[in-house]
């Protein structure tokens, strides 16, 4: 299905949880600025992806807060892998995958995205509050193993922390056979001039123009068009993605998702939350697979690009 602006939705990213066992400092939480507790039951998840796969949706990634919080992770995998058969993925800090990995792998989930930001613990400590880099670190190892694959790992680029140690990562991602995914921080136009966003914002153009002179390919990314670089570092095969979301009207033109909140709300944006649509209640009382049809479509239709 398209929305008004012609762009197909092919994905949907669902939020199980707000809650976390990190605090960092620059965490968007999914867009959703509201504090609650009203988690969608893993049944209630099944059903919203049962009426996504009815619009031919058929990849999902599983995000937070941190998604391995919940003690039930493995069997919302589980009820999410017969319907969302082209992709199941999750976003994760990492802490807690080697408790998890392989289960996540049985129950379907086919790759992992890892947010490290930096190798360095006292760092780690400062952007996460938190000293739990060597059990990140352990997490992406066991991943690995497990067979979640493409492994990815997500850096926000942070000005004046880690736009030092780029090529680090890269490193360590070619060592662990991960992409790494370089990524702007980003933030709705009434807070790009707060003295936060300034402080750490960094346009990772210079970055994505010295990949692509040393590149020997660049494949686009379909999600957004991002540019995946491949070259040799060190002898070994390394990819690395440039993900620039701000004021970039290609990265919205090419966004094929739409997002669940963790307490039931269709979100056809990240950065807005004026929009929303409300598809749990209808569902706990008793709304039909047409009722809950047309919310979705709705929630589609309110879909526009941020960036125009």
């Amino acid at each position: 299905m398209k929305d008004r602006f012609g762009r197909p939705v092919k994905s949907i990213r669902v939020s199980v949880t707000e809650r976390c066992n990190l605090k960092c400092f620059y965490c968007h939480r999914e867009g959703e600025w509201h504090i609650h507790r009203n988690e969608m039951t893993p049944e209630e998840i099944r059903k919203i992806l049962e009426i996504a796969r009815s619009f031919d949706i058929r990849k999902v990634k599983f995000t937070g807060g941190e998604p391995l919080i919940r003690d039930d992770i493995v069997h919302i995998i589980s009820l999410a892998s017969p319907l969302m058969d082209k992709d199941i993925s999750l976003t994760t800090n990492g802490t807690l995958l080697p408790k998890y990995a392989q289960d996540l792998k049985d129950a379907g989930l086919r790759r992992v995205n890892i947010s490290l930001d930096t190798l360095d613990p006292e760092k780690y400590r400062r952007i996460t509050g938190k000293n739990t880099l060597r059990e990140a670190i352990d997490g992406v190892f066991t991943a690995r193993n497990a067979g979640l694959y493409p492994l990815k790992l997500n850096m926000v680029l942070l000005k004046g922390i880690n736009e030092n140690e780029i090529e680090e990562m890269i490193k360590f991602s070619a060592d662990t056979e991960a992409i790494l995914q370089i990524i702007e921080l980003e933030a709705p136009r009434e807070k790009e001039n707060t003295g936060f966003f300034k402080k750490y914002h960094v346009n990772p153009k210079f970055i994505e123009d010295h990949l692509e002179g040393i590149a020997k390919e660049v494949v686009y990314n379909e999600l957004h068009r991002r540019k995946r670089f491949i070259f040799n570092f060190h002898g070994k095969r390394t990819e690395v993605e440039v993900v620039r979301p701000m004021h970039n009207t290609e990265f919205c033109m090419y966004c094929t998702r739409i997002r669940l909140t963790s307490d039931g709300k269709l979100k056809p944006c990240l950065l807005r939350n004026d929009n929303l649509v409300d598809i749990l209640t209808p569902l706990r009382n008793g709304a039909g697979d047409e009722k809950l049809k047309e919310l979705f479509i709705e929630a589609i239709m309110r879909r526009e690009p941020y960036w125009k």
